[in-house]
């Protein structure tokens, strides 16, 4: 079982290694592979790069896609040969999956058209821009589209699938084995919890880190024929 990942510059790091380090646990021939153009380092948002493990020209197919998200995702769905990588192997992959802002990655390359789906709070909305149907949940399960929400719903989302695949019991000896027992330390978590002047101080920092996010996500929406 082939799981492909697509790691590509300015990706938010937990939304890929956290679900990576689940599905790596998928046990039996599964394997895991970090997919970007070249082997070259790779830089993520959190200030240290990441190695692929893999090139698009290596990974001609896969059982599980899954793209993460993160302030690149504007680059990666401008990028036609990125996208076309996504479009392929998405196209006959057994499941395909995003988190976080992954799933805009995958409406652009026309996998959520008619598909229920999530993504991080602040952007979830614009899946419709790409004929998806956003919905307010930390995992969404759509036929074979699972996608999760923001970074930490990573785990969820890839304990979720874990057993979809391998079943319950050995999706919970999974989250046993990586002690996963959240006890956050706020109740900040949500945009409903965390209160208006937090979420706009949040909605202030991310205009200055991904400017033109939204007119990117209609250009690209557009560009498709959305």
């Amino acid at each position: 079982m082939r799981v492909a990942f697509l790691l590509f510059p300015n990706v938010t790091q937990l939304d890929l290694t956290g679900p990576a380090q689940v599905l790596a646990r998928l046990g039996g021939d599964a394997h895991v592979d970090l997919v970007w153009k070249t082997r070259d380092p790779v830089p993520t948002d959190a200030g240290f790069s990441i190695l692929p493990t893999a090139t698009l020209d290596e990974v001609p197919a896969a059982d599980i896609l899954c793209v993460p998200g993160g302030i690149g995702v504007n680059d990666v769905i401008a990028d036609d040969e990125a996208m076309a990588w996504v479009r392929a192997i998405g196209g006959q992959a057994a499941w395909v999956t995003s988190v976080c802002t992954g799933s805009l990655i995958l409406g652009g390359a026309g996998l959520l058209k008619g598909y229920r789906a999530t993504s991080h709070w602040a952007w979830r909305d614009m899946l419709t821009l790409f004929g998806a149907t956003p919905v307010a949940e930390r995992v969404v399960v759509d036929r074979n589209r699972v996608t999760g929400g923001g970074v930490t719903a990573g785990i969820d989302f890839a304990l979720t699938l874990t057993a979809l695949i391998r079943g319950e019991e050995h999706a919970r000896m999974v989250q046993l084995s990586l002690e996963y027992d959240p006890a956050p330390p706020f109740d900040a978590g949500s945009p409903e919890r965390a209160g208006e002047a937090l979420v706009g101080a949040f909605e202030a920092r991310m205009a200055k880190l991904a400017p033109g996010r939204e007119r990117a996500f209609r250009d690209a929406a557009a560009k498709r024929g959305f």
